[in-house]
Order: C-alpha cells, then structure tokens, then sequence
C-alpha cells in the first residue's frame, strides 16, 4: 500500500506491459494502473477495485493490508470491468460486505455478475460518517458511463475521481510530481481526446457544478494512472479548456492511398497550407496508430481528409477514421476532401458528406484526379490548401 494522504491509501495494480485497452481499440504505449483505494478510517472503505486477470494479486494485497474480514463497506464508482472486475471475486470471501454505488451502478453490476448483494443506492450530494471523515458522493452520469460517480474524501480533501482525470500511463511514480510532466499530459490529452471528447458539454457542466460546491481540493486520484497532488487543479483547468471546442495552432492532413496518387495530392495540399504560414501534419490513416490519430484530430484546428475511390467508396482506414470523427463529436472545425480515382470517382464526394454530417464545416468543393495528377492537378490540390488556409482565418 502507498500512503496518498492521511489514512488514504492506494492499493491497485500497475500493468506495465498492457499495450491495447478496451479489446484492441484503444493504444496504450505506457502501460496503465488500475488504482484500488482503502480508506482505513473508523470504518474501512475499499474503493473500486481492479481488473478481474488481477483479482488473486488484489485479494492478496487487500489480505496483507487491512484483512478481507476488516472491510466495512465498498464502494464502486463505475462497473467498467478494469475497476468493478474483480468485485465478484471479493464477495465470494466477504458476501454480506455492503455496497454503495448509483443506482445505475446496482443495474450493472447486478448484469455483470448476476447477483443481488447488499446494495446501497447513492446520488449527488448523499454523506455517509466513516469516523472523523465523512464521504460525499457525486455522480458523474456518462463522464463516461451512465453510472459513473466520484467520492469527495471530507476531512482529507482528497477526490476519489475514478475514470475522470486519468490517464493510461504506469509510471515507478503514482504521483504527479514525480514523473515526467511531458509524457504526463501526452496521455492525459489521449485519455480524454479517446475517451471523454464526446460528452464535452457534460464535462463542462459537471466542473462548473463541482466548483460551485466550494470543496477544498488537495488530492484528485482517478482510477487510471497517476494521482494529482502537486497543484491538483491543473487538471480540472485542462478538461475545461479541453471541453470548449478545443484545437491548436496545426491542421491535420488525414490520407490513404493504394499507388501514391492521393498521398502525392496530399502533400501538395500541405504545401498549400505551408504557403500560407499554416502548420500542418500528415497521416496515413492505414499505417497510423488510430488512437494516437485521434488525438491529432482533437487538437487540430482544421481537418483535411482525402482517399481513392474503392468499390465506389473510400478506402476501409478512411471509412474507419470519419466514423471516430462523427462519434467523437468533433464538431466546429473547417474541413476539405480530395481524392484520386480510376473509374468512378465518388470518394472524395462520400467524404465531404461524412464530414458536413459530422458537423465540420466544409469550406470547398473537393478536388479529384483521375488515376496519377498532373502537374496542373497538384496545382489544384497546392490551391486547395491555399484557399483553406485563407479561409480559417474568418471560420
């Protein structure tokens, strides 16, 4: 156990060789935590727990620290497996053991595990005395499930935050202050460009109601990667920002391409931009990290994405990539379409669609060029990127 603040400790795991979550969808270069706390008050408190291939290193460590037996109540902040898991396999030693979770938490942990145990139902702003502290539940509905919730530590100041204001990252360090800040904020602007961006507007409202609560803030310990502790509002401050329309001072040039025509159209436009004064980057989507992608896409300011013409349609990476764009709801950006064709030509056309029913605001027509672009085609494309450079500037 690791002592967090007095009486708080945290009792998880560190996965250092875990390189894909959620399946295989999400990239995780830096492994990840699955952060267990035990409250050891009057009351002992276990809150979450940790993936279920972890539960017999958990069990032992939860023996080792206060003893199974000492246990007075658990509390599950969200029933995702990586922090619910291994629940089951604890209330097979302690059944009786309550539980204190929302009330969409009960509905799916009842789902995963199919058993009616001890539940007891909490929402915003319900306490429980636990000796000299006192818990204050917030729920924290779809940041990023809809029984997602957070425990606020009274007497500690310490917030129990779960998945908010993680990251996928398993330093020696569990602390903020002891870890290399540049890698720090490359995972967490990951974990929330993957995972939070979505629910934008709810983060927003969320934070503007937790201020609003005037809790003295020491500690914020999520349920992924490291805890909080050397000036904890930097982080609150950040999903904010991250929260409003976010981009920075780059545009994303997205691309796939089967004989090089699309890529060659792909850095004329980038020398558009370049002409411009614009910065840019450029992705091949089919050889490109897809979560690493989205995070680029999250911060750009604008977005240009481009492919050949397959079966009448973009090719698969492309069609994969425009989904994440609508799904991650990054609206209120500029974007564009190009393509390259043999036949029929309708890439460029299906991906100018995919983006205005995304909500970007497409600033012109695509540019398409049969089989290899001429000179005078890379001309286009070279414009292309001109005339959006110099449309940003009154988007």
């Amino acid at each position: 156990m690791i002592k967090v603040k007095e009486n708080i400790y945290w009792i998880g795991v560190k996965d250092w060789a875990l390189k894909r979550f959620h399946g295989h969808e999400l990239s995780t270069h830096r492994g990840s935590t699955y952060n267990s706390y035990l409250i050891k008050d009057e009351k002992t408190v276990l809150v979450d727990t940790v993936w279920d291939p972890y539960k017999e290193m958990f069990l032992q460590k939860l023996e080792a620290g206060p003893g199974l037996d000492n246990i007075d109540m658990i509390i599950i902040n969200h029933m995702e497996p990586d922090h619910g898991g291994s629940l089951g396999h604890i209330l097979s030693k302690i059944p009786d053991t309550p539980i204190y979770c929302s009330k969409n938490g009960a509905d799916t942990i009842k789902k995963h595990f199919h058993k009616d145990w001890n539940f007891n139902i909490v929402k915003t702003g319900d306490r429980i005395k636990t000796g000299k502290y006192e818990l204050l539940f917030i729920e924290m509905k779809m940041l990023h499930w809809p029984d997602s919730m957070m425990v606020y530590v009274e007497g500690t100041n310490t917030v129990l935050s779960n998945d908010a204001f993680g990251q996928h990252f398993c330093p020696q360090s569990i602390f903020n202050d002891e870890v290399d800040n540049c890698e720090l904020y490359q995972e967490a602007i990951k974990y929330y460009a993957n995972i939070l961006s979505p629910f934008n507007m709810l983060v927003k409202k969320k934070i503007d109601e937790v201020k609003a609560m005037k809790l003295p803030i020491d500690i914020i310990a999520p349920s992924h990667g490291v805890i909080w502790r050397d000036n904890p509002m930097q982080i609150v401050d950040k999903y904010y920002q991250w929260s409003q329309n976010y981009s920075e001072d780059f545009i994303s040039i997205v691309y796939d391409t089967m004989y090089n025509a699309t890529q060659d159209m792909a850095k004329a436009i980038g020398k558009g931009l370049s002409n411009k004064g614009e910065k840019y980057k450029l992705f091949n989507c089919s050889v490109s990290d897809q979560s690493d992608l989205i995070t680029e896409l999250f911060r750009s300011k604008g977005i240009i994405v481009g492919s050949c013409t397959v079966n009448n349609t973009v090719l698969r990476s492309i069609a994969a990539i425009l989904s994440e764009i609508k799904s991650h709801k990054f609206k209120n950006k500029p974007g564009a379409a190009f393509g390259s064709y043999g036949w029929s030509g309708e890439a460029p056309k299906v991906i100018k669609n995919q983006l205005e029913e995304a909500g970007l605001k497409v600033l012109q027509e695509p540019v398409s060029v049969k089989y290899r672009p001429t000179g005078e085609e890379l001309a286009l494309c070279t414009q292309l990127g001109e005339e959006f450079a110099v449309s940003l500037q009154e988007f």
